[in-house]
């Protein structure tokens, strides 16, 4: 088992039963650690499957542990707790949902559901939406659970916090009376339920006596806490983590949770994981001289055997159109010379660089994928099919109601729902209890609407889930909806892939033949304990039926944001969604000030760090071929900006780099980055080259725009710029761009339609 383990590896895979922190590099092998560790405990006899707890993040890494785990040892892994945060929080609810203070069959909102729910809670109330947005209210009720703080504890500093408090407090009241939790109460209500009831913190406490955390480093406050109320009962920690990777700062990570770990916990147990098996010498020293400015790490230097491999590739280009065509030709030359297109990543910080990078792959005739759009559970079509099985499950669910009340269009207009909403919280029940209470033709029509409810889960209590939800999507009158509509054929077969879901669910819970709406039943008292657990809590089922499980299982997998590799494309992805990928060739665009690092983050040592990390994460997605670009212009949110190169360029060492474009020398009143030194200096200066400028390739040799006709050699004359020739032209209509050599002020990039040119005659 650990024959093929580093000294590290191995070191970390055989300590006793003790506290441990793990620091494992990028490409170091940590799943082969956690899962090996796994595997050791239970083969030595130092405990069953039954008394371990493995975290983790993404639904596809605990997927991926259980499978390594099962690939080792010939057990049964239902038994085992592997799973996210949230999963396993889920599950533990699921077993003591009357001592959390739920109702058995409690719905998870994703984080759509639970935006629209307090849209609805602000309306419902009267309050401003300008003055409370939505948006900011979710972050605000976010924040507090994740800190672990409910309505009460959360301090008002003004009169503004204090009313978002009682929105947080009518927020909780909302939920409750509905039956739903969002992400964050998942965690608190099991932090909650372990802290306040002694008897089942005990029992946990007891049963698991090594708790294995995958990337650590992305814990928040309340997940550290839940954690170590686990571990209070004396089992082992088992943390595995890099602090160099930590970039959800934004989601609640706390990036100090590893440094409290080491001091409260590991008290000098720390390994590090160092050997990288990923990338070749250039990329990794890349990545440790550019965090080595970092302050506070634990410290570590990947390192590897393959040797240094190729210099990382880096290009300038005067506009973000001539990036993008550069950056097509040489996708193009990568796939010429025999790689996989799913083996090319183009990374870039901002969602908004993707649009001239997938214009220019488009017009070349190079598939690619997007990563960041809609996963599935989060289509429109998917969460309407799914609200109609929410409510088939629970009635009283109004997030639910209010999506699919009048979809397909069923004559129930705004005031008619307003009169609804009006009758339940004057009776404090939820919609569908207020349904009888609707006077005239609006009230029928509702009452029409509940009772195809009712009928659908009659109808289908008996049936298969698979079957189940086929019937539904046909008879709520979903699939004829989109027949008529044009665009409607990828929603339809959308539709049908939930069916398809549904079996694959049935299929890996071992739910094959049950009935989907008839609740599964733990095994009675005198059953074999063993057995009785794997059956009946192996997926967190007991007392639930199969809908109700599938229900929740799509709002976890619509919660986790973890990116897929694999199709035949080249891959477009941010960086954030980048982590835990890896690919043969990497193009990083975009590595300017303001940019990468963004412009939102620079102005805080905090922020400048997690921007360092993230750049540190982009590095070592590379395996073997890392490329830099960046712009002198481009256009973002519809206005051209200029930009400096990002001081990241200068805190890698130049022996690592190889510029294939010419450094193109800049006015003197233009500041740079200091090359040496690691650090921003807004008063250097780069001398003006003395050599002439390098004209770039143009895409077009001529354009128009509006009445008038430009080309390349062409004088123009500018207000503010003065007299210049056009050395390049790109895009087209208001796309266009000139770059242009100006006499007095060197070369610049205008709009074409926006900067007023006068030609000069020749």
């Amino acid at each position: 088992m650990i024959d093929k383990l580093n000294a590290p590896q191995r070191e970390a895979v055989t300590l006793p039963a003790q506290h441990a922190l793990v620091l494992a590099g990028a490409g170091s092998g940590k799943t082969r650690v956690l899962t090996t560790r796994m595997a050791w405990l239970i083969q030595t006899g130092q405990v069953s499957p039954l008394g371990i707890l493995a975290v983790t993040f993404t639904n596809k890494a605990a997927r991926e542990m259980v499978a390594r785990v099962s690939s080792i040892l010939p057990i049964d892994t239902r038994g085992l707790w592997i799973g996210t945060f949230h999963g396993l929080c889920n599950r533990m609810l699921r077993a003591h949902h009357r001592d959390a203070g739920l109702p058995q069959a409690f719905q998870i909102l994703d984080t759509a559901d639970q935006l629209a729910a307090i849209k609805r809670l602000l309306k419902a109330n009267g309050i401003d939406d300008e003055k409370y947005p939505a948006r900011d209210v979710q972050r605000f009720i976010n924040g507090a659970k994740e800190d672990g703080l409910r309505p009460g504890d959360v301090e008002a500093h003004d009169s503004f916090r204090r009313r978002l408090i009682e929105i947080y407090t009518l927020y909780e009241t909302q939920c409750q009376r509905e039956g739903v939790v969002d992400f964050p109460e998942l965690l608190l209500r099991a932090y909650e339920l372990l802290a306040r009831n002694e008897p089942i913190r005990s029992h946990y406490q007891r049963r698991f006596r090594h708790v294995l955390v995958d990337e650590f480093q992305d814990t928040n406050t309340l997940q550290y806490k839940w954690l170590t109320l686990l571990a209070g009962g004396g089992a082992s920690l088992f943390a595995v983590g890099d602090d160099d990777q930590s970039i959800y700062a934004f989601r609640g990570a706390n990036v100090g949770n590893m440094a409290d770990f080491e001091r409260d916990y590991a008290r000098g147990t720390v390994i590090r994981l160092e050997q990288n098996y990923r990338s070749f010498g250039h990329i990794l020293d890349s990545a440790n001289a550019l965090i080595s400015h970092n302050n506070g790490r634990l410290g570590k230097n990947l390192w590897t055997e393959q040797g240094e491999g190729e210099q990382i590739r880096v290009v300038e280009q005067p506009t973000d159109l001539l990036e993008a065509q550069w950056l097509v030709d040489e996708v193009r030359g990568l796939i010429s010379d025999g790689r996989d297109r799913s083996q090319i990543a183009v990374l870039y910080r901002s969602n908004a660089q993707s649009r001239v990078i997938e214009h220019a792959l488009f017009s070349s005739g190079i598939a690619y994928k997007v990563y960041g759009g809609l996963r599935f559970f989060e289509r429109q079509e998917v969460k309407h099919a799914l609200a109609y099985l929410r409510l088939m499950a629970n009635a009283d669910d109004d997030t639910s109601w209010m999506r699919v009340v009048n979809f397909p269009p069923r004559g129930i207009g705004a005031r008619t729902l307003e009169l609804l909403g009006d009758q339940a919280r004057a009776y404090d029940t939820s919609l569908a209890s207020a349904v009888a209470r609707v006077p005239g033709k609006g009230g029928s029509n509702l009452a029409q609407f509940a009772t195809m409810i009712q009928r659908l889960a009659a109808e289908t209590r008996e049936l298969p889930l698979p079957e189940m939800v086929e019937h539904v999507i046909d008879q709520s009158g979903l699939i004829a909806h989109y027949q008529q509509d044009r665009e409607g054929a990828d929603r339809i077969e959308n539709l049908k892939e939930l069916i398809t879901a549904a079996a694959a669910f049935v299929s890996e819970a071992n739910l094959d033949g049950l009935p989907a709406g008839i609740a599964l039943q733990a095994p009675a008292a005198g059953d074999n304990a063993a057995s009785a657990e794997s059956d009946a809590l192996r997926v967190g089922f007991d007392g639930l039926s199969p809908l109700m499980a599938f229900l929740s299982h799509a709002a976890l997998e619509a919660g986790d944001n973890q990116a897929q590799a694999g199709q035949d494309a080249v891959q477009l992805m941010t960086v954030h969604a980048a982590k835990g990928l890896e690919f043969d060739a990497v193009f990083i665009t975009g590595i300017e000030e303001g940019l990468f690092p963004h412009e939102n983050s620079i102005l805080e040592q905090a922020g400048l760090e997690e921007e360092r990390r993230l750049m540190y994460v982009a590095i070592t997605r590379a395996r073997e071929r890392l490329y830099f670009s960046l712009a002198q212009s481009r256009m973002l949110h519809g206005q051209t900006r200029y930009a400096m190169r990002s001081r990241f360029l200068s805190e890698i060492p130049d022996e690592h780099l190889k510029w294939l474009t010419p450094k193109q020398g800049l006015s003197d009143s233009e500041p740079r980055w200091k090359s040496s030194g690691g650090g921003f200096d807004p008063y250097a200066r780069i001398p003006k080259s003395s050599a002439a400028p390098v004209a770039p390739r143009s895409v077009s040799s001529g354009v128009t725009v509006g009445s008038q006709q430009f080309r390349v050699g062409q004088g123009v004359r500018h207000a503010r710029f003065g007299e210049g020739t056009i050395i390049g032209l790109s895009g087209s209509g208001i796309d266009a761009q000139a770059q242009i050599q100006f006499r007095d002020v060197g070369a610049k990039t205008l709009a074409l339609g926006i900067a007023k040119l006068d030609i000069i005659q020749s």
